[in-house]
């Protein structure tokens, strides 16, 4: 199902993040009187009415002396604009309206968006009800009073939320078909493949807003089967700091692997594996998705006798964990072996759901024990009793055992590895959760 996503935004110490601590359940914001100190985007889930959204607390949003709107404004700004449904622009009844408000409203009117305008620090509205009328000066509506602190008025700012976001039944028609994120670094080809894609074989093609309005989700069918492809193209934009560059683009890819099924890794040929591909493989790894490794531009890459096979090579020693991870070697540009893509979506997308009954993992690990016995330590011997799966996107099997303790790292990348051997898996993740029973609960 697809999620809604609604983005704060303010200048500093209006209560932006008590708002999110508040939404999300927990403290994962700092809070403080000292403005400024939601530095970065964070992101959390939560739940109105039964419509499940991702919320982003923002940066504050400053003003400079000699220019109203910083950089940091347009950054924060653009950030919101693009990644959100829905924008919650929050406002300071104590200090009224400021040259910042004016400046961040005139931007949100060209954004196309929609805003719920919210002047926070309303402890009595009584006592301000003449303060909050100054904002309809804003021109973006009707200014709903709260106070995050004292958490009043939000459960009607969440009603508000709730009327503009996606209906999740609109992307019911999307279960039978894959999403596909194309994640990787700025400039390493992920619109081109996209754009490969939906410019050859197609027998249905259409364009959607995404869920994650940075990007466009394109539905494609061939005779392979009906996708959904997420782009996670970077900033369109050239005059940004590049360390905000490499934030934004990290929460765009974030939140649209949160949304895949399968991710696509694309790396440059030419500049092997990077930091930030390791730190972008990491964040789909971690989700649990399938994964496709592709090493894009290779019409372009100096090749001679054993080259694929050295930098297959290079690509697992760089990424070790991901060694489950099929590579395909492509072209982008030309479209070289991009048809075959498809074929390892549909195989990683099936393993990555693939459900193995309880029997035949019982018979895979006395065959396991029985090749291999499980560790000792101090005289005594780490015992498995069972083992069966629990739930998949990404396959994950309980151990039942004697002790915690014994079950050495080791031994679970055994199992694991005798898992790949019986039933493949290739392109998926698995997960092994470790539950201790004592011998008489086990009869």
């Amino acid at each position: 199902m697809s999620k809604g996503t609604v983005a704060i935004i303010g200048k500093p110490n209006v209560g932006k993040s008590t708002f999110f601590n508040y939404l999300i359940g927990e403290r994962k914001a700092i809070v403080g009187s000292t403005p400024g100190l939601t530095r970065d985007r964070i992101y959390g889930e939560t739940n109105w009415r039964g419509k499940n959204f991702t919320i982003i607390d923002t940066g504050g949003i400053e003003d400079k002396k000699d220019d109203v709107i910083s950089n940091q404004m347009l950054i924060q700004a653009e950030i919101a604009m693009e990644l959100a449904d829905v924008i919650v622009f929050m406002t300071d009844v104590t200090t009224g309206v400021t040259s910042a408000d004016k400046e961040i409203a005139l931007m949100l009117k060209r954004a196309k968006k929609d805003v719920i305008l919210v002047c926070n620090k309303v402890d009595d509205f009584k006592k301000y009800e003449n303060e909050i009328y100054e904002f309809y000066n804003l021109g973006l509506g009707d200014p709903h009073p709260i106070s995050s602190a004292n958490a009043k008025g939000i459960g009607d700012i969440l009603d508000v939320i709730y009327d503009f976001l996606p209906n999740e039944e609109d992307s019911e028609n999307d279960d039978d078909k894959i999403k596909v994120a194309i994640i990787g670094k700025p400039n390493v080809g992920k619109s081109s493949l996209i754009n490969k894609i939906l410019g050859e074989n197609r027998l249905i093609v259409s364009n959607i807003a995404g869920t994650t309005r940075d990007a466009i989700d394109s539905d494609f069918e061939n005779k392979h089967g009906k996708y959904v492809f997420i782009d996670t193209a970077g900033l369109r934009r050239h005059n940004k700091v590049e360390e905000d560059i490499e934030k934004y683009s990290i929460l765009r890819t974030n939140l649209a692997i949160e949304r895949a099924d399968v991710c696509v890794l694309m790396i440059d040929a030419n500049d092997g594996v990077t930091e930030q591909d390791a730190k972008i493989a990491g964040l789909a790894h971690e989700e649990g998705k399938g994964i496709i490794i592709a090493i894009n531009k290779w019409d372009d890459y100096d090749k001679e006798n054993g080259t694929l096979e050295q930098y297959t090579k290079n690509v697992y020693n760089k990424l070790s964990y991901l060694s489950y991870a099929p590579i395909l070697f492509i072209s982008a540009k030309t479209g070289q072996r991009v048809d075959k893509l498809f074929e390892l979506i549909n195989s990683v997308s099936n393993y990555n759901s693939m459900r193995i009954s309880t029997s035949n993992l019982n018979s895979l690990l006395e065959e396991a024990i029985s090749i291999v016995q499980p560790p000792t330590d101090k005289g005594k011997r780490l015992k498995i009793y069972y083992m069966t799966q629990v739930s998949i996107k990404p396959p994950t099997f309980a151990v039942f055992v004697n002790s915690k303790k014994l079950f050495h790292f080791s031994y679970e990348r055994y199992l694991v590895n005798k898992l790949r051997q019986e039933f493949g898996f290739k392109g998926t993740p698995i997960r092994i959760l470790i539950r201790e029973r004592k011998e008489k609960d086990v009869d």
